[in-house]
């Protein structure tokens, strides 16, 4: 009796669960981006899903691609199906072709962004594709 009321108690106490240690895999450290010296440089990509099905191709998604220095976003409707093909396509035709090649992309860990595909594209560039954690 004495014990399950003491686990309750920690269970709902937050000083409690930010001391507990954590059990899961360790993220590592976290690394401080560099700011960019000049537009287009370095941009942040991710996708909204979800959408309702629009425009004349039925789009249900966006990608998002925002440039870190001058807080630019651009905004480009796509499939939630698209292949990693499809997006780079999507980027160099909308986006490269009228700013620069960015030397980094920060993105999730979405399977567009870590195939092959892509790790050959930022080889061939000489850019840098970084993982944000969430």
């Amino acid at each position: 009796m004495w014990q399950q009321g003491v686990s309750e108690y920690c269970k709902s106490c937050d000083r409690c669960q930010e001391a507990n240690k954590s059990t899961g895999k360790r993220l590592g450290n976290a690394i401080k981006i560099q700011k960019p010296s000049r537009p287009w440089e370095s941009v942040h990509i991710d996708w909204v899903t979800g959408l309702p099905p629009g425009g004349d191709r039925s789009y249900n998604s966006c990608l998002v691609i925002f440039d870190r220095l001058s807080k630019t976003p651009i905004f480009l409707p796509c499939h939630k199906d698209d292949k990693s093909m499809e997006t780079a396509l999507l980027i160099w035709n909308r986006v490269i072709s009228w700013t620069f090649i960015f030397t980094n992309i920060i993105g999730d860990r979405d399977p567009k962004l870590t195939s092959a595909l892509w790790k050959n594209i930022h080889q061939i560039f000489g850019t840098k594709l970084s993982f944000s954690t969430a």
